[in-house]
């Protein structure tokens, strides 16, 4: 089953949209090995939640997660913004949010640890990415 392409007078994703969204996952890989490097599944309540209902290891259930989300941005990437289709702007702006939440829940959170909390070094980068990709999104949507 293939997935339409945008018909004309649409509103396609920009070359720009394009541009960000790979490396808006790229940082999402980075950020994903950072929070397994440092046992984010051992510290966030939530991350602890999903990691044990995937495996009776805690770290496997928490790589399984992020691989999965990482491979389905991917997946986004592969089937839906690159080739423009259709669902390619609901999709990256799905990701823009989902990523300036993600980014800024993080900070937030060192800020009440009062210090390093992990996937706090990698959180600016999905934040500055994810506003990148919502603001061409937002301007393409206008010049549209």
């Amino acid at each position: 089953m293939s997935v339409a392409p945008a018909p004309a007078g649409a509103p396609a994703m920009g070359p720009r949209a394009r541009f960000v969204f790979p490396l808006l996952i790229l940082a999402q890989a980075a950020h994903s090995a950072e929070e397994y490097a440092l046992r984010l599944y051992d510290v966030l309540p939530p991350a602890r939640w999903i990691s044990d209902r995937l495996s009776d290891d805690r770290a496997l259930g928490f790589a399984i997660a992020n691989v999965g989300l990482v491979l389905f941005g991917l997946l986004c990437w592969l089937a839906l913004v690159r080739p423009r289709r259709r669902a390619a702007r609901p999709i990256a702006w799905f990701w823009a949010l989902l990523e300036i939440a993600n980014g800024t829940g993080h900070m937030l959170l060192a800020i009440a640890a009062g210090g390093y909390f992990p996937g706090v070094a990698t959180a600016p980068v999905l934040l500055i990415l994810g506003a990148w990709l919502a603001s061409c999104l937002a301007t393409e949507s206008r010049a549209a």
